[in-house]
């Protein structure tokens, strides 16, 4: 990536896409979803718990994700995260709606200025 930071506003329109493609892995729990972000795109983004647990509930409700309890050594429970097949529709239709933007906005960036 390039030194300019990505607007918020951009990264806010995918944030959903980034949790779906971590579950396009297998089933997770918010901590590791968190951490496999910042993995991906290599340092340069981390998602605040914050945002994490809202598109969670939001991914819910829409049925992309289901939750479910599980428990990791020591005994201790956590929620674990699945993609649904609805979910999966929705990552690969944004997917292709990301490929046409990048396309067209590709249209109006100059190269030289």
């Amino acid at each position: 990536m390039g030194n300019a930071a990505i607007s918020s506003d951009v990264i806010r329109g995918y944030i959903d896409v980034m949790i779906l493609r971590v579950l396009t892995d297998g089933d997770s729990y918010g901590y590791e979803i968190s951490k496999k972000i910042t993995e991906i795109s290599e340092n340069s983004y981390s998602m605040k718990e914050t945002t994490l647990y809202s598109a969670f509930s939001r991914l819910e409700k829409l049925n992309y994700v289901r939750s479910y309890p599980g428990s990791y050594s020591g005994g201790r429970e956590r929620t674990y995260y699945a993609l649904t097949e609805e979910g999966l529709e929705y990552y690969r239709q944004k997917c292709s709606e990301w490929s046409d933007t990048k396309i067209l906005i590709a249209k109006f960036i100059k190269k030289e200025i």
